[in-house]
């Protein structure tokens, strides 16, 4: 143990004489060398660094770590500094590689690799020390918001170092703020962030996320839900009729109507006139009996809560009452004449004209939702036109055959033009009477 503390002492006897004699000649300055070679090194407060001094091409030189006092660390694998968070990781003539354990602001700077030749070269590397930001501080100035009115939100990362960079989102929306950047006297840095927006009522519940980005950090975020309020959504519903509104059926319709707050009350009301003194309305429902065509108008439904009003109106338009169809009827007798019977009610063809703009409010005249039936009136009297003209065309064929009859010769008096009378030409006939039961003739 006496030799090796010798030996120690011997050593940094040396260090210190060859540090503190000049070189013969002139001065020598180190130079900075390509054969020696290290890295720079950014570590979180906190972590561990290491310090790598490598030599290309050494000749047996000596190499040594310099503190940014230019301090010597270690001298080969000897440590005269008395900082036990030193620690020689590798020693060859090749590299000499030291640890740095619980880095602090204090340690940053710059080290130096030296190899003692003539000129002695160095080679500089730079610890940053990174100092991420504390937990973001997210604050909005409304904690209760309305549809349509702007907002603001601020998002703090303090002491930091460097500055982080702060990132604001809303949903999957990325949306831009205002950063401001304060140097505090620690040489710690302080961002705030301030986002303005307007909000609606598809806000209502989304996140609206702070981001700060710093290289000692991922994933480091803050998080407010948006709390949004809103005018009601209304909308008028029928329950009946499904099809057209007629003269002395019922009408029934209900009121749906949804906010934040949910709305306080909901009327029923007839533009430009009054409600029929004996409908029945209760809560969002309005029925009306026994319809008649004074009732036709504009119903609209209103709903309101602390933010407005919203309404939604349906138009009524009450037709006639159905009428009895009466059944296709076809009347033909034996003679050439045929009458046909047939007729088509169309109720809605002594209404009154309806407008010709279509509102975009329910329109009973609409007839939303009625099935489509069909008109047996209609069809039975397509049938009975296409009777009729059939009956005809045969009555006229019939009339231009009887009126045209052909007329035609036979072999039977060939030959007896001549003859004075009809005896003679029956003699003189061609063939006489021998074939007379082969010609047969026939009318058709």
């Amino acid at each position: 143990m006496a030799n090796a503390g010798s030996g120690s002492l011997a050593t940094i006897l040396f260090l210190f004489l060859f540090q503190a004699a000049p070189h013969k000649g002139a001065a020598q300055y180190p130079v900075v060398s390509q054969n020696l070679v290290t890295d720079n090194v950014s570590v979180v407060e906190g972590d561990m660094a290491i310090i790598s001094c490598r030599v290309k091409n050494n000749d047996d030189s000596v190499i040594q770590l310099l503190n940014p006092n230019r301090q010597t660390i270690y001298f080969r694998d000897m440590r005269p500094l008395k900082d036990a968070r030193f620690q020689l990781v590798n020693f060859s003539d090749n590299e000499l590689r030291v640890s740095l354990s619980n880095v602090s602001l204090s340690d940053e700077g710059r080290y130096v690799c030296q190899l003692y030749t003539d000129p002695p070269q160095e080679a500089y590397a730079d610890i940053t020390v990174l100092i991420p930001p504390g937990n973001p501080i997210i604050e909005a100035r409304d904690e209760v918001l309305s549809e349509g009115n702007e907002t603001e939100m601020t998002c703090t990362a303090m002491s930091s170092k460097p500055a982080a960079t702060i990132r604001w989102m809303k949903g999957d929306k990325e949306l831009p703020g205002k950063p401001k950047v304060e140097l505090t006297y620690d040489k710690m840095y302080t961002v705030t962030s301030r986002l303005t927006f307007t909000v609606s009522k598809e806000d209502d519940g989304a996140p609206v996320i702070c981001i700060v980005d710093h290289p000692a950090v991922k994933d480091f975020q803050a998080q407010k839900y948006l709390e949004v309020q809103y005018k009601p959504e209304v909308k008028i519903v029928v329950e009946f009729p499904q099809g057209l509104t007629r003269e002395g059926e019922n009408l029934e319709l209900t009121c749906q109507a949804k906010g934040k707050p949910q709305p306080q009350r909901v009327n029923w009301v007839k533009v430009d006139d009054d409600v029929p003194s004996h409908a029945v309305i209760t809560g969002g429902d309005l029925y009306i009996e026994n319809l008649n065509k004074s009732y036709n108008g504009t119903y609209r439904c209103v709903a309101a809560n602390s933010v407005g009003e919203s309404y939604d109106d349906y138009i009524l338009y009450v037709y006639d009452a159905p009428t009895t169809t009466p059944i296709p009827t076809t009347a033909t007798t034996t003679t050439t004449t045929t009458t046909i019977i047939t007729t088509i009610s169309h109720p809605e063809a002594n209404q009154d004209t309806a407008p010709s703009t279509e509102p975009a409010a329910h329109d009973s005249r609409a007839g939303e939702g009625a099935p489509r039936t069909v008109d047996h009136a209609v069809i039975g009297g397509v049938v009975a036109v296409v009777v009729f003209a059939m009956l005809c065309l045969l009555i006229v064929l019939g009339r231009y055959f009887a009126r045209h009859k052909g007329t035609y010769f036979t072999h039977e008096a060939k030959g007896a033009d001549d003859a004075a009378d009809a005896d003679t030409a029956i003699i003189n006939a061609e063939g006489g009477h021998t074939n007379s039961d082969e010609k047969k003739e026939y009318y058709i």
